[in-house]
């Protein structure tokens, strides 16, 4: 990040670019809560079960590239497995484009939508992001849950 480099100075303007930093810090976090809104809004998901998905996949949102056990990879906020690839290749969307924190969130409300398609709107979708073995999916679904509640919770104590 362009940040980065001004942090380490020890200038007078030093304190001024950490306060640019934090600006801009701000409005990205701005910004990928308009992505999550926007994608779910696109997708007609619950913009919530969205958000406690990314905290459970990358509670940082950022572009970790994650290597599975089995050889495959998870990308970005919402963790888009490789095994996706082939099919987003299909609509035009490259490897490279899922480290873009907004397009990796619309990708996750896209699969979020295909497993509410094949679940309906229920528990067992939203466990199916991660997995669709009824162990995992039932154990993935109880921690989003989970991090929903904490979401609601905040929201109430704004």
């Amino acid at each position: 990040m362009a940040c980065a480099k001004f942090l380490g100075s020890r200038t007078a303007g030093a304190l001024s670019a950490l306060a640019l930093c934090l600006i801009m810090a701000q409005r990205s976090a701005f910004a990928v809560q308009d992505c999550f809104d926007a994608a779910a809004s696109y997708h007609q998901v619950s913009p919530d079960i969205l958000r406690s998905i990314a905290i459970q996949e990358n509670w940082r949102c950022d572009g970790t590239v994650r290597r599975n056990s089995n050889g495959s990879i998870d990308v970005g906020c919402m963790q888009i497995n490789s095994i996706h690839f082939s099919e987003l290749s299909r609509f035009g969307i490259a490897p490279s484009d899922l480290l873009d924190q907004c397009k990796n969130i619309y990708i996750g409300a896209w699969h979020y939508k295909k497993m509410m398609r094949r679940y309906g709107n229920t528990w067992m979708a939203v466990g199916a992001y991660h997995s669709e073995t009824i162990a995992e999916r039932d154990s993935y679904a109880l921690k989003v849950y989970k991090n929903l509640a904490t979401l609601f919770f905040s929201k109430r104590e704004r």
